[in-house]
């Protein structure tokens, strides 16, 4: 937790274990081909931003995510944490991360 102005805190969020907190990209309600998709149907949405690590994750070789990474992960097993009014972050164990996208390097 750190101290802002006018004592204010700023509340943070650290996963434990072998987790990372996940904020999840926006639901899609056109597909790739330009079909609007009716508001009532839910696609889950399984692609995010990894925002914090746990410190066993960052300590660990086998696992290289870090903050920022853009992921795919399997949402079966995820955890909603109501920090935001629109409740897009997620506790996420690190086996349910499947990928890691990369940009390759010139």
């Amino acid at each position: 937790m750190s101290q802002v102005s006018q004592n204010k805190t700023i509340e943070t969020i650290e996963p434990v274990g072998k987790r990372v907190l996940i904020r999840k990209d926006e639901d899609k309600k056109t597909t790739k081909g330009g079909i609007q998709l009716p508001g009532n149907i839910e696609i889950p949405t399984i692609t995010g931003r990894v925002v914090a690590v746990s410190a066993q994750i960052s300590r660990d070789d086998d696992y290289p995510i870090r903050q920022y990474d853009r992921v795919l992960f399997n949402p079966k097993n995820t955890v909603p944490v109501d920090f935001e009014g629109d409740n897009r972050l997620f506790v996420v164990p690190i086996e349910d991360v499947v990928a890691v996208f990369r940009r390759e390097k010139d």
